[in-house]
């Protein structure tokens, strides 16, 4: 019996319109959070008219803190941001009641014709979000150095150590600790702003009736790199573009994130900043979907691990300061993920 499903739905139908709702299973994440759809009703007698959805999220408070998404959906709607309006939340019991934004995810959306308008729109939100000060009653913590060690660590200890099964030699673990710190030392240099941390095609819908897509999985938000965000989306580890169409929006966001006085770096040092960080996130990534694997059941996450893995290959190729990382990676790592997991596609783009 799930007591969640029939807590949450007794919850519901405490408010007008709710009286009779059903909650239908919309999807669960990475997390322990679920959401459910629920419909409101302006005639309960003619339940066939006037229907609006609505998305409750479920959020057990022994595993998952809603404070920070509340503080955060509400800051951030009051500024224009296009996330979901809260309608009513219990946060002791860990439920919201939210706006529907659909379920036709950008990733879904992306072909080679509608590529360059859905990122430029996701590109246009990323500058608003960038540009805002934490909420008042709930301070963003800081993307500081440990936090940024404790998530690169998860790609040995996860995925090479727990996954693949690699017994690290002393001169594998120095290689890797070489490679933290060039990476965490230039993710600190960048200016800081304001970072979604999860800014992708799985967490932007795409709605009808506006062109803005509505963002959602910010609770984690973050005060850190100017280019955290934009390699969130642009090396997404779920669909991959060439090179060339990645350089160009690249330049469309460097642009107009500069034009709002977020950072004054010329085409190439933005673009250095972007390389290094895109690195840094993929070794977190890749981590995670192993870790998703092993520890919560979720094995579907680990056919993302090869194009994950692929990014740091041609990013850490691009670096001198990197080169015996890249080779480590190339000769080593690689060849032991495409046995256990499958091959890597290439740099072109692969559509889901």
């Amino acid at each position: 019996m799930d007591t969640r499903l029939q807590l949450l739905t007794t919850w519901v139908r405490q408010f007008p319109g709710f009286e009779l709702c059903e909650a239908e299973p919309v999807s669960g994440d990475a997390s322990f959070r679920r959401y459910f759809r629920v419909w409101q009703y302006a005639n309960q007698a003619a339940a066939s008219s006037g229907a609006v959805p609505f998305i409750v999220m479920d959020a057990p408070p022994e595993h998952e803190d809603c404070e920070p998404f509340v503080a955060i959906a509400r800051h951030w709607h009051r500024q224009g941001i296009s996330v979901p309006e809260i309608v009513q939340a219990d946060l002791t019991q860990g439920f919201l009641l939210l706006e529907d934004f659909g379920d036709h995810l950008m990733l879904g959306r992306l072909n080679d014709d509608s590529a360059d308008l859905l990122y430029r729109r996701a590109l246009e939100e990323l500058t608003l979000i960038a540009g805002q000060d934490s909420p008042e009653d709930y301070p963003l913590p800081p993307y500081d150095a440990t936090l940024l060690e404790r998530e690169m660590a998860l790609f040995p200890d996860w995925l090479l150590e727990q996954h693949l099964g690699m017994k690290l030699e002393n001169s594998e673990r120095a290689l890797l600790e070489t490679t933290f710190s060039i990476l965490r030392e230039s993710a600190m240099a960048q200016p800081e702003v304001t970072v979604h941390r999860d800014y992708h095609s799985r967490n932007l819908l795409v709605r009808p009736n506006t062109p803005r897509p509505g963002v959602i999985d910010f609770q984690d938000a973050v005060t850190g790199p100017v280019t955290y965000d934009v390699v969130s989306l642009l090396k997404d580890c779920y669909i991959s573009w060439p090179e060339e169409r990645i350089c160009d929006w690249l330049e469309v966001f460097r642009q107009s994130s500069r034009d709002a006085g977020l950072h004054r770096a010329d085409p190439e040092t933005f673009r250095q900043w972007f390389e290094l960080m895109g690195m840094q996130r993929h070794l977190k990534a890749a981590g995670i979907f192993a870790r998703l694997s092993i520890r919560d059941g979720k094995h579907g996450y680990l056919n993302d691990i090869p194009r994950t893995v692929q990014y740091l290959i041609v990013a850490s190729g691009r670096q001198p300061a990197l080169r015996h990382f890249h080779e480590w990676l190339q000769d080593i790592v690689m060849p032991r993920i495409e046995a256990s997991i499958g091959p890597a596609p290439d740099q072109e783009h692969r559509h889901p």
